[in-house]
């Protein structure tokens, strides 16, 4: 073979070569990463108000936290209301997410809906009835603790009156209500219990302090809450009519205005830790997980710095109370929803 016949088929080869791509890299430092944030675990959480609150939506963003630093799951965080929910549901879908939490009543009928396109994400949400092979909720007992806190209140209440104050009267809030209401009339039989004072806007706090002078202006002396990101207002009227409030869902107990005797929590590291594992590992089938404080996820926890302010009999009393709603010698009334 000549020279240029060597030359000639040196130049084909070469072309052949420098056309074709070079085999990927498993060591290359981009395909790596690719691969990694493809079995990446995702999950996500829409909450009705900010997670600053200190409160029920701090509460959930706790639980997701957990997940983040049991399991290195990539997390993300929303507020979603309304007509949004829907969307922010399918777009978390979309991206690959593989839980998305939705931290209240409100977003399980839009779970079901959605969870129906999107079959390999899972949706849950804290409470509501609905559920699907992909569509769960939580059944966090809070009923329990606000019982306790109820009892509390007939046993101190000193004009005979207590009350409530919320957002909104969703079902899962109202099946609370109803519970420190039980709690306080086994305390006392003839206590006034006023009907539940509804502010109705997420995170309006001039209007939650509004609504609690409205009760604290019918004779209320306890003041009980379910008012999310707006509690603060709670607190101040409480604080400046010199009365008792609670806090609820999250340890409102070191608020600044000094007035909080107690708090009803629910705690969500291990439920959500224990759902994300589940659907990790392909074992998740849509139900409703119960969590109360037989489990340790909810508890009444009196506020220490207040504590001179409870006479020894009844801090004994309402010690009672929750070891047997533990043990279920007490049984807490919850409606259905």
């Amino acid at each position: 073979m000549t020279v240029k016949h060597l030359l000639s088929l040196f130049a084909v080869l070469c072309v052949v070569g420098c056309s074709s791509a070079p085999p990927e890299d498993p060591h290359d430092v981009k395909s790596v990463s690719s691969a990694e944030e493809k079995l990446k675990f995702k999950v996500a959480l829409l909450t009705p108000g900010p997670v600053s609150d200190s409160g029920w939506n701090a509460l959930a963003n706790d639980g997701l936290k957990n997940i983040q630093s049991e399991m290195g799951a990539t997390i993300d965080q929303k507020e979603s209301s309304g007509t949004k929910i829907a969307d922010d549901m399918r777009t978390y879908a979309q991206q690959g997410y593989n839980v998305v939490f939705g931290h209240g009543f409100e977003y399980n009928e839009p779970a079901m809906k959605v969870g129906k396109d999107f079959p390999n994400t899972v949706f849950v949400t804290s409470s509501g009835g609905g559920t699907a092979k992909n569509v769960g909720a939580f059944r966090f007992d809070l009923e329990e603790g606000f019982y306790v806190a109820g009892y509390l209140a007939g046993l101190m209440s000193k004009t005979g009156t207590i009350g409530s104050v919320s957002v909104q009267n969703y079902p899962s809030i109202v099946s609370t209500l109803k519970a420190y209401a039980a709690g306080a009339k086994a305390a006392k039989p003839g206590i006034n219990v006023l009907p539940p004072v509804y502010f109705g806007t997420e995170g309006n706090i001039a209007a939650a302090k509004s609504a609690t002078e409205q009760v604290i202006g019918a004779g209320a002396d306890f003041v009980i809450h379910q008012a999310n990101a707006a509690a603060q207002g709670v607190f101040d009227a409480c604080k400046e009519k010199k009365v008792y409030a609670f806090g609820s869902n999250s340890n409102q107990n070191s608020n600044p205005s000094g007035v909080v005797i107690g708090s009803a929590v629910i705690s969500t590291k291990t439920p959500f830790l224990e759902l994300a594992e589940a659907v990790k590992k392909k074992g998740y089938t849509g139900s409703i997980g119960e969590y109360a404080m037989a489990n340790d996820s909810i508890d009444f926890i009196l506020n220490p710095a207040l504590q001179d302010k409870v006479p020894a009999d009844i801090q004994t009393k309402i010690k009672d109370l929750a070891a047997d709603i533990k043990a279920g010698k007490v049984k807490v009334p919850k409606d259905k929803f």
